[in-house]
């Protein structure tokens, strides 16, 4: 699964981006210390955009995201650094440091964020007292010094508060999305796929079958009498008896199994690794919980039951043909006197 949503730059891109762009910028700084004469900055700047290529490279090759972002991290906070310990440019060049927090936030945790942020903050303040002016002998001023560090300190707490809403509000989207594709896939009532999925997921068992030659099976049900249920008790009542027979098909099912409400009264499971036989047994016991189980509304016994049309699919048949002869199956237990299961496999054949 993607570790960004849509419109989000993923942080190996983002990485990778920002190493190449920092290059020109190194090359510059780096000859113009070159032209003063200073091998030691032209040096380490070079160093530092070869190394940032490198990792670049390195990911290309290993596609390590964790060792990717690790390793740039290391790079620039080795870079700031040095920029501001040896005060490039005159101390102007420590003003880079301001891009460091968004990028940080961005790319990382909140936690290694906010610990990189307060340890940059607190070498900073280091390196502006009078111990950091011993150690380097920095040309900062006591105004600059002070309004660094606030206008500095300012940004990371803000980077830190945006890039929270930033992640509580992609969290928000990934549930909403999540909500949304599940309730594309599946009925409301009963919690079952529903029959747009149902037909997905026949075709990928279908195209399955191709592949392998295992053979599957389906069961096409359907509620007897079901208008009649509807015209004397009321569509509450019908809707309540769906559910159930629904949370029966389901539990008289294997895990492996899909079950889709096929439309009204009429329910699809596809049995995956399944001969007829098994399919036909399946579907018996099915058939045979749910008379057994007369449902009451309102102080009233609504006696309940199915019939089934069972299909295994066979040589290079569509899956259209297949569901078909699964419907013609159910057409002929429901022409037989309905609480039965059929057989697609040989016309007319009652296993009830």
């Amino acid at each position: 699964m993607p570790d960004h949503t849509r419109g989000e730059i993923p942080v190996p891109r983002l990485i990778n981006w920002l190493s190449v762009g920092a290059l020109p910028v190194l090359v510059f700084f780096a000859y113009r210390a070159a032209g003063r004469g200073d091998t030691l900055v032209m040096a380490t700047l070079a160093t530092v955009g070869v190394m940032l290529m490198l990792n670049a490279l390195v990911y290309l090759t290993l596609r390590h995201q964790t060792l990717h972002r690790r390793t740039f991290i290391v790079i620039i906070a080795a870079l700031f650094i040095y920029v501001a310990t040896a005060a490039l440019e005159d101390g102007s060049a420590i003003i880079w440091l301001f891009a460091y927090p968004p990028i940080i936030f961005y790319i990382s945790t909140p936690r290694v964020g906010v610990l990189t942020c307060a340890f940059g903050l607190t070498a900073l303040v280091g390196l502006f007292s009078p111990l950091g002016d011993l150690l380097f002998n920095t040309p900062y001023s006591d105004s600059f010094r002070l309004m660094m560090i606030n206008v500095l300190a300012f940004e990371m707490v803000s980077c830190y508060v945006l890039d929270l809403s930033r992640r509580r509000s992609k969290a928000s989207l990934l549930t909403l999305a999540g909500e949304y594709e599940y309730a594309a896939k599946h009925d409301t009532m009963t919690g079952l796929t529903n029959r747009r999925e149902g037909l997905i997921r026949l075709e990928g068992e279908y195209q399955r079958y191709l592949r392998n030659r295992q053979s599957f099976s389906v069961i096409l049900l359907d509620i007897d009498l079901f208008k009649g249920v509807n015209d004397h008790y009321g569509h509450q009542t019908g809707d309540e008896l769906i559910i159930k027979v629904a949370d029966k098909l389901k539990e008289g099912c294997r895990r492996i199994d899909i079950v889709s409400r096929w439309g009204g009264e009429e329910f699809l499971a596809i049995l995956p690794e399944t001969g007829v036989e098994e399919a036909i047994r399946i579907a018996e016991r099915i058939r045979q919980s749910i008379a057994a189980a007369p449902a009451t509304y309102d102080g009233r016994i609504v006696r309940t039951t199915i019939s089934a049309g069972v299909a295994s699919i066979h040589g290079a048949e569509s899956p259209s043909r297949l569901l078909q002869r699964a419907d013609e199956a159910l057409y002929t237990a429901k022409a037989t006197g309905r609480n039965r299961v059929c057989s697609g496999e040989v016309p007319n054949q009652d296993t009830a």
